[in-house]
């Protein structure tokens, strides 16, 4: 047993309200530089819906993630070494800006020159912000949000490819949801073996992945190779960058700027400890629908004793292992098993786990004429509503509609539990033992998922100082550092020096 560290984030879907706010302080802190206009680390998605980019999920043309080969070890579905050599200078793997989208920013100047007599209404026309030149905008990184569920966004949705006209019409008819993502910062991450030149990497200390800017060649293997699609080039250094899990504030002890302007507090960030020696194993079950056991095998209990001495031995501090022990992703994983990865299928073992929604089933069962509070009525409509379980199944457990179900109904016993207690003062024990809760789980899953304060959701222990010079040469190449950051001066860049430089903190 290798006991290591992870930091990893929940998201409780049932608070996502679509504002979007994750996605521009993200914006604002992390990409608003010249080369990233199209990068969205944090980005909203509605489903059903294309995502972004457009049809990322649909890995038969991306190939992206691991698969097993016929003697059941792991491998790159974008192929071995002598394949990704073959396509390293023409990759055919590769999303292109229209997959993207063309970012477009507004000629402002019209409407504060245009002259006063002038007998038509001056316009601020979209312009390129690539190119410069007058363009018409047809997509955006959001471009579902409005459309979610029609017609010409779900049917172009590769989580209902399988599904006949039927089934798709009748699930445009039940419900939408949002969908926020970032980098899932993988156990098992397809971009770091990828990368040929080694540029993309794993911290020791909490797993989050970075890339070494100077190591960069600017391959691109890391974009086909990861399945979600959230490596992206920056096209005036020719180099990748992603979502950094914000570590200067990781290590600061404070939660990620997408977690800490959420609107909803739908996010929760912690520790979890696992056996680094059990990933590949795990990672390579032959049935994909055994995946989610698998890793939840891998995370180790921080309360055992055996697991406390071994992590003790590996070098982690007393106050992470306190962490673990109090974080709020352990219990969401494996005490109240309400939390779901996504795409485990894709087998790279991601770390940012989703709450699947319950309120359009309360939506449903209320449609029905039946009582939204009532457990039984709400199981009876979960157990009816066999198309969303099965796009839900799509997503978060390879398929497998039980798993869905189960955790649905976890949260309708806690929602009747909380009702019935608070209005009746009684428990009906009944019902937490078909989910197998008792009323105390019943209630503290309650107070995490409803009425958490911040420092029962951001569980995040600061780095420390003896290992801030260690941490520095780890991270001297995974920033842009310098001014304009490497690769950015005025003399290497097609459109001149940068504006707003990205300037990373060192560990204090």
């Amino acid at each position: 047993m290798r006991v290591m560290s992870q930091v990893a984030m929940v998201m409780n879907l049932d608070k996502c309200i679509g504002c979007h706010t994750c996605s521009v302080t993200c914006k604002q802190t992390w990409t608003n530089r010249d080369g990233v206009e199209y990068v969205w680390f944090n980005n909203v998605e509605t489903k059903p819906g294309t995502g972004y980019p457009r049809g990322y999920e649909d890995q038969d043309r991306w190939h992206g993630g691991w698969e097993l080969d016929r003697k059941g070890r792991l491998r790159l579905r974008s192929g071995g070494r002598l394949r990704r050599l073959a396509s390293i200078f023409a990759n055919p793997d590769l999303p292109g800006l229209d997959d993207y989208y063309e970012p477009a920013t507004y000629d402002f100047d019209q409407l504060i020159s245009a002259p006063a007599n002038s007998p038509h209404i001056p316009v601020a026309r979209p312009k390129s912000a690539i190119t410069g030149k007058d363009m018409k905008i047809t997509w955006g990184p959001n471009w579902d949000d409005d459309l979610g569920g029609s017609p010409q966004i779900a049917s172009k949705d590769p989580n209902l490819a399988s599904m006949v006209d039927k089934v798709q019409l009748s699930f445009e008819q039940t419900f939408m949801f949002h969908l926020p993502r970032i980098c899932e910062h993988c156990l098992n991450p397809a971009c770091v073996s990828a990368c040929p030149s080694s540029a993309m990497y794993k911290r020791v200390e909490d797993g989050i992945v970075l890339v070494d800017q100077d190591a960069c060649r600017g391959w691109r293997m890391c974009v086909s190779a990861c399945p979600y699609k959230k490596v992206y080039v920056n096209h005036q250094t020719g180099k990748a960058e992603k979502c950094t899990f914000c570590f200067p504030r990781i290590e600061a002890g404070q939660p990620t700027v997408c977690a800490e302007t959420c609107v909803g507090r739908l996010r929760y960030i912690g520790l979890v400890l696992y056996d680094a020696d059990a990933v590949e194993a795990a990672a390579s079950v032959e049935d994909p629908k055994d995946l989610l056991d698998a890793q939840r095998d891998v995370f180790l209990d921080p309360t055992d004793p055996e697991v406390v001495a071994a992590a003790r031995a590996a070098g982690i501090a007393e106050d992470w292992i306190d962490a673990a022990r109090r974080s709020p992703i352990w219990k969401l994983i494996q005490k109240f098993k309400v939390a779901l990865p996504l795409h485990l299928e894709y087998r790279t073992m991601p770390m940012v786990w989703y709450v699947p929604p319950l309120s359009p089933v309360l939506d449903v069962t209320t449609e029905l004429g039946k009582d939204d509070a009532d457990a039984d009525d709400v199981f009876h409509t979960i157990a009816s509503l066999r198309i969303p379980l099965e796009y839900l199944a799509s997503l978060f457990s390879a398929g497998d509609v039980d798993v869905v179900a189960g955790v649905l109904m976890k949260l309708a016993a806690m929602r009747s539990h909380m009702r019935r207690r608070t209005l009746d003062g009684d428990v009906d024990q009944a019902l937490l033992d078909q989910v197998g809760y008792t009323a105390e789980d019943v209630e503290e899953l309650y107070r995490l998922l409803a009425i958490a304060k911040m420092e029962d959701r951001y569980v995040i222990p600061a780095a420390h100082k003896e290992d801030a010079a260690e941490m520095a040469s780890w991270a001297s190449g995974c920033s842009l550092d310098n001014p304009g950051g490497p690769g950015m001066s005025a003399a290497s860049t097609r459109g001149g020096p940068v504006s707003v430089p990205l300037q990373v903190r060192r560990p204090s």
